[in-house]
């Protein structure tokens, strides 16, 4: 490159001079974005996989489009780790064959859930214990040719679904993912390839007091944060929005998934592990009475209801439902005013927002709830299409 010619004191003249720190300037500044970008991992995919002991069909997962996939559920058996459906070893072999469209997607399979948490308590108590349960995940994860392990403990320390529970599983929690996560690396070793571990996390205070958050954030790969069912049939008296972005300041419980990212963030997890949890289904209430469209009212649950997204689609909105939107929670809600029915729900508006809200607070990515509940794609297309553009 030849040099810039210089004036007779061997100084570069004032007009070159300033051209060159701006020419510099600029592709140096160039240079440092695209260095951060690539500092900076793609937020992740993860879907659960719920089949209900369903046969996983071929051609229904677009694995193309995930990250991750977390199988659910495992149960613990004896203290083992155990498939609980006949479909299981053959829905696993399906998912792991998807490597072939997609050779970077990581499979796990999940242990627990609301309905099947009731052993953890006991597994997690002793240090023997905890290495019986540890060797049958591993003896598993390579039988099975998994990618790691997913714990959805609900919860320690509380009685969940009517599990059985003490004051110690808030150590022996901490102490049991950091067992796992020892014998994970040794195993890496032998596997030649990363062994995942992640959890599944309530969103409120209550899951945080009955945890080492701050510990556990270090042996955790990432954690799913559950930010939906804020609001349920029957677990609160008044309807709401079941997985909000933002508080409402009209909401008598003050909740919200950006107000449970902070808590966790407080807590000690950094927010690069926080995956934020999406709800591909809607809750529904009965007997509301007609003021504010519903929201924030009287309600009672409806025997046997459950609005999987492509339900609400289908056979709600324009059959009676009118859509309306909170712009504060910046989440839609239906009403239907005859029948006298709320429904709280995420579609792909509410959806894009949480997508960018990932990419604005710098969040390990988005996990969702389950995968059959949206039959035509169209909520995961939006979460595809925020994070890798139109491919």
């Amino acid at each position: 490159m030849r040099p810039f010619p210089r004036n007779r004191f061997g100084a570069l003249p004032r007009f070159v001079l300033a051209t060159a720190l701006i020419g510099a300037a600029l592709p140096a500044a160039a240079r440092d974005r695209k260095q951060s970008a690539r500092r900076r991992p793609a937020p992740e995919i993860v879907a659960y996989i719920f089949t209900r002991d369903r046969p996983i069909q071929p051609g229904e997962i677009a694995a193309r489009k995930l990250a991750r996939i977390n199988y659910a559920f495992a149960g613990i058996q004896d203290g083992r780790i155990a498939a609980t459906g006949p479909a299981d070893t053959s829905n696993l072999a399906a998912l792991v064959a998807l490597k072939r469209e997609n050779p970077s997607l990581q499979v796990l399979i999940s242990v627990g859930g609301w309905l099947g948490s009731g052993n953890f308590s006991d597994m997690a108590l002793t240090p023997e214990s905890r290495l019986r349960f540890i060797d049958s995940v591993v003896a598993f994860v390579e039988r099975c040719n998994l990618d790691g392990l997913d714990i959805d403990w609900e919860y320690p320390g509380r009685i969940g679904a009517g599990n059985r529970f003490r004051p110690e599983d808030k150590r022996n929690y901490t102490l049991l993912l950091a067992d796992i996560r020892k014998h994970f690396n040794r195993e890496e070793k032998k596997f030649h390839r990363p062994l995942v571990l992640t959890i599944a996390a309530g969103s409120d205070q209550r899951f945080l007091d009955h945890i080492e958050m701050r510990r556990v954030a270090r042996v955790v790969d990432t954690v799913n944060l559950m930010a939906y069912d804020y609001y349920e049939p029957g677990s609160e008296p008044i309807t709401g929005n079941h997985a909000p972005l933002y508080t409402d300041p009209e909401d008598p419980s003050h909740v919200s998934a950006d107000a449970s990212v902070r808590m966790f963030e407080r807590a000690g997890v950094p927010a690069r592990k926080i995956v934020l949890g999406v709800p591909f289904y809607g809750h529904v209430w009965g007997h509301v009475p007609p003021v504010h469209h519903g929201l924030f009212q009287p309600g009672s649950p409806v025997p046997g209801a459950f609005a999987p997204y492509s339900y609400i689609v289908s056979s709600m909105l324009g059959h009676g439902f009118t859509r309306y939107w909170d712009s504060s929670a910046s989440v839609p809600y239906l009403y239907n005013a005859q029948k006298q029915v709320f429904v709280s729900y995420e579609d792909p508006e509410s959806l894009a927002l949480k997508c960018a809200y990932v990419q604005r607070m710098h969040l390990g990515g988005i996990m969702f709830w389950e995968y059959s509940a949206d039959a035509s794609g169209a909520l995961l297309d939006t979460i595809d299409r925020a994070f890798c553009g139109k491919r």
